[in-house]
């Protein structure tokens, strides 16, 4: 009997630096699943390149999960706090690109940079925080694959169509060990 003819693997995602023409695919992302309100108000090509451009701020490190033809699926970002050399870390993938590891993947990559001497390529934090709703345990998921550690509960801290949610905090330091979880590739 013949083996069975293997299915090509699609190509794999990389990371790349976030830039203005990723606006279209932002404004994809946040229009295709109502949980992206809460990572900000876009609903329209302008408020999409508003985003674009306050992702891409001084005090900001933006990397874009780009599918196989390069379009922004997903993002990973730093907003860096200078002086105390400490980033608040965030993620989202679009919808259609969930559950297959990518955001793991890519925060666990960005991660590894951030908290990297900027003699070795990185961008020299010390420590990384974020937080998510309680009842999102998929992104606690991709925080602890990423190396997190869960640090605290804060208790109704988020007011979401008029109902109290709780948020999971997490920090992440240079001295932590890295996670074992692989890498994407930089394209």
């Amino acid at each position: 009997m013949a083996p069975e003819p293997r299915t090509p693997s699609p190509p794999p995602c990389t990371l790349r630096a976030a830039r203005p023409a990723d606006a279209e695919a932002v404004l994809a992302a946040f229009t295709a699943n109502p949980d992206m309100a809460r990572q900000g108000e876009v609903g329209t090509l302008d408020q999409a390149r508003t985003y674009v451009e306050w992702l891409l701020g001084e005090q900001r490190r933006a990397v874009a999960v780009a599918g196989p033809d390069d379009t922004m699926i997903g993002l990973v970002a730093v907003s860096i706090e200078e002086d105390n050399k400490v980033g608040w870390f965030f993620y989202w993938m679009h919808t259609d690109a969930r559950g297959r590891g990518l955001a793991a993947r890519a925060a666990a990559t960005v991660a590894d940079r951030a908290l990297s001497r900027s003699d070795q390529g990185g961008w020299g934090l010390d420590r990384l925080e974020l937080g998510h709703r309680a009842n999102n345990p998929a992104s606690g998921a991709v925080a602890r694959a990423a190396g997190f550690v869960h640090e605290g509960t804060e208790r109704q801290k988020f007011l979401i169509d008029g109902e109290r949610h709780d948020v999971l905090t997490y920090g992440r330091l240079r001295t932590d060990p890295p996670p074992a979880t692989p890498h994407l590739p930089r394209g």
